[in-house]
């Protein structure tokens, strides 16, 4: 009877070798005779080497990962081998088919309720890019128990090192249909630490560009991340996939029309990020409209045109009742001006056409009623005189800001120029929404926001704008909001995105944080964002949580111990502490001898320590954690409910083991 292993391994190294004859056949293209110009050519060529760099073979990544045996009612009995990329031999047959394609589907969701007509899946496990086991699961068979599956389990608990990982062959059916949900509309997703949403929002994107490719490959997709060490993290995930166009960036990146060098005082920072900022901008950007009070005198030739003042007034006033863009607005005003002068030289018996409308909106008596009515605005001058002139930021912002508040956003010293302002992050978004007031913000086909919680309501526009005529995926945990205008709700923030119709979805299955582990930060929970759902971790994990008392003169040194012992495991380990605290544990693992990494740099086989400030730690995951003094982490932030939501995260890092040392007495939520 032939052994079924080697059968796979045989189908394994099959479908290499047709993957590789697969790229060969593109890197032999010739398209000196195909192409019309050096454009056309320049445009193919680009195009043929990123399909050769999809049609890469990675040794450490398995090429297929499941296996579906349909019966004969469906698919007529055919097989197919589930993987990250669609393979095909020299006929043309499927050796492994795309993940995403339809007839993958059963992979994720079949089940012995619903089979969907298979007979057989069958997953495989794999040790160094060697395919080592599989397990089967007959779906139609009635007499075969429900079992859980040993190498979907240990996928799962695979160690991390490195950046993230795809869970391409880990998907579950609730994240599946998140997954698969269509690109007309957007879907928020709500899940706590663990539940795979990053993970769930990179794979949406990686979907949505297989069904929809020619539609995003126009508009553009774009993956929002909240710092640079997190969206390091991640970049590894979409490639992994096939999808090497979308791009990453910080909600920074998008507004970054100023060089950042300042920063606010919370107070300053929240009002700064309030929706009512947007009205108030909108009034000082208007108020640079100046009704005429002149007629405009046109001169063509031997003739003379005159537009009395109140009519001039009426084609501003209907420009401004339009509420269109105010560049838009100063571009049409010039062509309406010159509508009027045309009408009084048809009234004469004239017959002009639209190059004489054209000439006319050129001519400098006209372009000096424009530049006088309504001038050019520049977003960041705007922004700079709001801050800096106390009664220009009264006159706006009546009825919508309170007197001390105003006073907390403006300038104590007032910069001279652009250039040599601070501008802070929260008052570059104000310029961006200004630039946006002047002149729209082109929109991407679909956004994926991270860690959305985070935002406040005028970052939440900045990232609307960039999605207006798309659909976005937002990603986050209420739970973890831990700035000072960290959003109360999905549906308050949907609507500041303007997706107020998003769908929002709710994962409560935790794959990654141990029962133990997920259990013990829960109890923050009740005090910090009551009413969220606790996550239910699939993982039991004994002795996956360790709660250790020092001396406070020897906290340093059993930190460092702490890391040592869990360095002996494999995978990455994480050492989690108050910002304030770093430089001090810096200092101590160098002593040590131990190096360290930075969040962000890679973990390798022989470097797998990362010092960690808490405040960096959100969306980060490492296998062994060692937390700090968690007392610290709360008195960091401005307040205990902000402090509790960053211990919250700073606990839930871990995906085998957690360590939590301490000298302080702990928060009491998390006394014995």
């Amino acid at each position: 009877m032939p052994d079924p292993l080697a059968q796979e391994r045989a189908h394994l190294a099959a479908s290499r070798a047709a993957l590789r004859a697969m790229r060969e056949d593109v890197q032999s293209l010739d398209i000196r005779d195909v192409t019309a110009n050096w454009v056309n050519a320049a445009v193919l060529s680009a195009q043929i080497d990123e399909r050769i760099k999809a049609l890469a073979d990675l040794s450490h990544t398995p090429l297929f990962f499941g296996r579906l045996d349909y019966l004969d009612t469906t698919q007529d009995g055919r097989r197919f081998y589930i993987g990250r990329r669609h393979v095909h031999d020299a006929d043309g047959d499927p050796m492994v088919v795309d993940w995403r394609a339809p007839v993958s589907q059963p992979f994720y969701r079949a089940s012995r309720k619903d089979p969907q007509d298979v007979a057989l899946r069958r997953r495989f496990g794999y040790t160094g890019g060697r395919l080592t086991a599989y397990e089967d699961e007959h779906l139609s068979d009635p007499a075969e128990a429900d079992k859980a599956s040993e190498l979907l389990q240990a996928e799962i608990e695979r160690p991390r090192v490195g950046p993230m990982r795809d869970i391409v062959a880990t998907i579950q059916p609730e994240q599946d249909e998140i997954v698969r949900s269509g690109l007309s509309g957007s879907v928020c997703v709500q899940g706590g630490p663990g539940t795979g949403k990053t993970a769930v929002g990179l794979h949406r994107v990686a979907y949505l560009l297989y069904a929809h490719r020619e539609r995003l490959a126009r508009t553009g997709t774009l993956v929002i991340g909240p710092n640079r060490s997190f969206l390091h993290y991640i970049e590894q995930v979409l490639p992994a996939l096939g999808e090497l166009e979308v791009r990453q960036a910080t909600v920074a990146d998008l507004v970054a029309h100023v060089e950042v060098r300042g920063e606010d005082e919370p107070a300053a920072a929240v009002v700064k990020g309030d929706a009512r900022m947007a009205e108030v901008l909108r009034r000082a950007l208007r108020s640079h409209v100046t009704p005429p009070t002149e007629p405009l005198m046109v001169v063509r030739g031997s003739r003379r045109w005159r537009v009395p003042a109140y009519e001039l007034a009426e084609i501003v006033t209907q420009l401004l009742d339009r509420d269109i863009r105010y560049g838009a607005a100063r571009d049409a005003l010039p062509q309406r001006i010159a509508h009027a002068v045309l009408v009084r030289m048809e009234e004469a018996g004239e017959a002009p056409d639209d190059r004489v409308q054209d000439a006319v909106a050129r001519n400098a008596a006209v372009k000096a009623v424009v530049k006088a009515v309504w001038p050019a605005v520049d977003p960041a001058r705007l922004v700079l005189r709001l801050l800096s002139d106390a009664e220009f930021l009264a006159r706006h912002a009546e009825g919508l800001l309170t007197a001390e508040e105003q006073k907390t956003v403006l300038w104590a010293k007032p910069p001279r120029s652009v250039k040599s302002a601070r501008w802070s992050a929260a008052d570059a978004v104000l310029i961006d929404e200004v630039a946006d007031l002047v002149e729209r913000t082109p929109s991407l086909g679909h956004v994926v926001l991270d860690e959305a919680q985070d935002l406040s309501p005028m970052q939440y526009r900045a990232v609307g704008r960039r999605c207006s005529t798309g659909s976005a995926t937002v990603l986050g945990d209420l739970a973890q909001g831990t700035t000072p205008w960290a959003t109360a709700s999905w549906a308050e923030a949907l609507a500041h995105l303007g997706k107020p119709d998003a769908v929002v979805e709710e994962l409560t299955a935790g794959f990654r944080v141990p029962r133990e582990v997920i259990a013990y930060a829960s109890r923050l929970l009740p005090y910090m964002s009551p009413g969220l759902a606790e996550v239910r971790s699939v993982r039991e994990s004994p002795g996956s949580l360790e709660i250790v008392t020092c001396r406070a003169e020897d906290l340093a040194a059993s930190v460092v111990a702490a890391c040592r012992a869990s360095l002996r495991h494999e995978g990455s380990i994480g050492l989690i502490a108050a910002d304030a605290r770093v430089p001090l544990l810096a200092e101590a693992l160098r002593e040590a001898g131990l190096a360290v990494l930075s969040p962000g740099e890679e973990t390798t086989a022989e470097s797998r320590l990362t010092l960690v400030p808490a405040s960096l730690a959100k969306g980060l995951e490492y296998d062994y954690v060692v937390l700090d003094e968690p007392a610290a982490v709360v008195d960091g932030e401005p307040d205990e409910r902000t402090g509790l939501r960053r211990l919250y995260v700073a606990l839930t890092r871990a995906v085998s083991g957690l360590t939590v040392l301490h000298a302080a007495p702990l928060p009491p939520q998390l006394a014995p």
